[in-house]
């Protein structure tokens, strides 16, 4: 059975880091493009980052970019998301997906309902004083 399960949640003060990982069982995820996502109370899903598996590139939300850095080893079918210079916006459940559909367009790479057949349940990130 295809599963991905989240861990690396947590609580942290606003200017640290955390890094999430996201283990896949079932299937492979180096045969299918990964992201990770993110939803906030009262606000929609977000796209945070994601890697196409056609041509390894690269989504960040603007809100993440410089600060945020996802990897994947293939090698322990994991994916990761090192988080740095958090902040209180950061703050919300951070779930990871997977999928092997074709993704065409560079603004299609990291929609949260192209992931939705392989995703985890999700690990709580706070950020807070």
């Amino acid at each position: 059975q295809a599963q991905l399960v989240e861990s690396g949640g947590g609580l942290v003060q606003p200017g640290g880091s955390l890094r999430l990982s996201c283990t896949a069982s079932g299937f492979s995820l180096d045969e299918y493009s990964i992201g990770w996502f993110r939803q906030a109370p009262g606000k929609e899903r977000e796209g945070v980052s994601c890697i196409r598996r056609s041509d390894s590139a690269t989504y960040y939300a603007e809100s993440v970019k410089g600060r945020f850095t996802i990897s994947r080893d293939d090698v322990k079918n994991t994916m990761y998301l090192q988080m740095n210079n958090l902040n209180p916006d950061d703050t919300a459940v951070y779930y990871c997906g997977a999928t092997d559909r074709i993704i065409a367009g560079k603004n299609n790479i990291c929609r949260p309902g192209f992931y939705d057949n392989k995703r985890g349940l999700g690990t709580q990130v706070t950020v807070s004083s």
